[in-house]
Parts: C-alpha cells; sequence; structure tokens
C-alpha cells in the first residue's frame, strides 16, 4: 500500500487559514517575543532557503536572524545566483530545492511564482511577499495590533483605517479583516483601489470591508491608521490623466497626496488610535514627520514583530 506524503504546511495567504489558527501563531509570537530562549531547538537540524527576486531591508535581516534564533541553518539566494534567473523553471526549481532544503521563504515579483513553486515543492513555502499579498507583514501589523489594543485577541469591536493605494499589503489587511473580526475601511483613489475579487471574496465571507474616496470617512473614530509607502514594491500600474509631461511617479503622487496622513488627519481618527506604516517610510509623503515620530506611532513595535511572528510562522510550518 503506497504511503501517504505529510500534509505539506505553506504560509502564502491569511485567507488560507482559520481564525482560531490565526490567533494561535500570534499568541506563539507573542510566547517567543517575551520568551526568546524557549525555542532555541525549534528548528534544529534544518536548512531554509531565503529566496529574493526583490530588494529587502526588514524580510531579509528579520527571517535570517529567526531561522538562526530558533537553531537553524538560512541560505540567502536571489535570482543572480540561481538558474532560476537564467530560465529554469519554477517547478524544476522547486523539486530541487526540495530535496535539499527544508522550507523555502521566497519573495517575489510575481504571486503565481510562489504559487507555482507551492505546488511542486515537497516542502513548507512562505510568501515573505509578492505582487498580490505580503502576509507575513500583516500578520506582524495584527501582533502589534494585540499588544496595543487587544491583549485578548478579540478585536471585535475595532476599525482600522487604510489610506493611500490598494496595493498587497492592504489585500492582506482586506484578509485580515475577515479572519479577526475587525472593521476595515479603506480610502483609496479610483485609480488605485484593491483588488475587487478580493474584496468581494471578503465580503461574501462576511468581512466588515468598506471602500471609499475620502479619507475623512475611513479615519472618522478609527482605532488603528495605517498606510503604506507610495513607492510600493508591488505597484506596476501606469497611471493616465496627469498632466502633460507628467511621469507615472508623478501622477501617482499627486493621487495619493489627498491621503497623507498628516497630523490634523490623525485627529479624526480616536483620541488613542495608533499609526502604523510598514516601511520604508518617506516622512512628508504618505506621513507627516510628526505622526510618523509622535506618541501614537508604533511602528518600530511592528518592525520588531516582523521577527517574533516570522519565527512562529516557521514554527508551525515546520513542526507537526
Amino acid at each position: 500500500m503506497k504511503e501517504e506524503k505529510p500534509m505539506i504546511k505553506h504560509f502564502l495567504n491569511i485567507a488560507d487559514y482559520s481564525s482560531d489558527l490565526l490567533k494561535q501563531i500570534i499568541r506563539d509570537a507573542l510566547a517567543l517575543k517575551s520568551h526568546p530562549d524557549s525555542a532555541t531547538k525549534m528548528l534544529n537540524g534544518k536548512t531554509i532557503a531565503l529566496l529574493f527576486e526583490k530588494p529587502s531591508t526588514r524580510t531579509r535581516i528579520s527571517f535570517e536572524v529567526g531561522v538562526h534564533q530558533l537553531g537553524g541553518a538560512p541560505i540567502v539566494l536571489d535570482n543572480k545566483s540561481m538558474q532560476l534567473g537564467r530560465g529554469e523553471t519554477v517547478a524544476d526549481t522547486a523539486k530541487v530545492m526540495s530535496r535539499y532544503l527544508d522550507a523555502i521563504m521566497i519573495r517575489a515579483d510575481s504571486h503565481d511564482t510562489v504559487l507555482e513553486l507551492s505546488d511542486h515543492a515537497d516542502i513548507p513555502v512562505i510568501n515573505g511577499l509578492t505582487d498580490q499579498s505580503h502576509p507575513c507583514q500583516v500578520m506582524a501589523d495584527v501582533m502589534t495590533m494585540a499588544e496595543h489594543k487587544a491583549p485578548d485577541l478579540n478585536f471585535a469591536n475595532m476599525k482600522v483605517a487604510w489610506l493611500g493605494e490598494g496595493n498587497n499589503v492592504s489585500h492582506s489587511w482586506i484578509e485580515a479583516a475577515v479572519r479577526f473580526g475587525f472593521s476595515l475601511s479603506l480610502a483609496t483613489p479610483d485609480q488605485l483601489q484593491p483588488d475587487a475579487n478580493i474584496v468581494a471574496r471578503a465580503q461574501a465571507e462576511g468581512g466588515a470591508i468598506t471602500l471609499t474616496t475620502d479619507p475623512a470617512d475611513a479615519i472618522k473614530d478609527a482605532d488603528v491608521v495605517v498606510t503604506d509607502t507610495w513607492l510600493s514594491m508591488s505597484s506596476s500600474r501606469s497611471n493616465s490623466g496627469g498632466a502633460s509631461g507628467q511621469t507615472d511617479a508623478e501622477v501617482h503622487k499627486d493621487l495619493l497626496t489627498p491621503y497623507r496622513v498628516t497630523t490634523a488627519r490623525m485627529k479624526e481618527a480616536a483620541a488613542d488610535a495608533i499609526f502604523m506604516h510598514c516601511l520604508p517610510v518617506y516622512r512628508g509623503n504618505e506621513a507627516d514627520a510628526e505622526v510618523v515620530d509622535g506618541a501614537q506611532s508604533v511602528i518600530w513595535d511592528e518592525a520588531e514583530n516582523r521577527l517574533h511572528i516570522q519565527k512562529a510562522i516557521m514554527c508551525f510550518c515546520l513542526n507537526s
């Protein structure tokens, strides 16, 4: 009788898993943060590839440090150092890497690459960012919300406001709103709205997702205010409608300027609201310096929590 292969636990999108499981991962991350010496052998003897098609600061450092802290061995790779960058298929790459490694984290240009890699790999694949989603980032964001707003992980009466482009990070926020039960109001220009299919799926599952073009509507009484860089790593849109001679970047900036999180705009949120930004941040573009560096900002906690949540995700993927 043919032996069944064990189920491979990938981490590709927040929507792939239940609320209970995702909350458990956050609890595990909080425990790892409080007691970093408690899991120093969780990845003992395991080798994890960190594959980058895009440049990275936080993702590379947090994953590489996290693998070390869990007792594993990271190997950092990019297209220039692999045959994948010279035309070898994703499927063949997945099959070969599965013979050498215990897991793959990939930061990819296209979400299709991650899906194909996971389809053909016999080891866990973790999505470190694609043009469609950024689940590790938003899991860190929700962990940060829990620390500051919901230590019991009950987000039912919380409102999150997203101001800016409907990009990959916003898509993961939309999925998180469904799984964690908070309401999410996204204020975006008409030309830069989130993927309609992702919004429709979330709303069909009962997600309290609201789309608006008015940042004042979105931010009103919000408990959490979130934005992202205007130089999005996921954005490949060509904008039209700008003044003659404007570059796409200039049109993009003009479209997003009304969505800047200013000091005045932040006052329209709840009095005890927190401000979040996944970094890198460009003060004076997506947010005022006074907001980024102000008392309501939790961006450094948010950045640190990438390390802890990713350690918890790797433990989930690699331990039965």
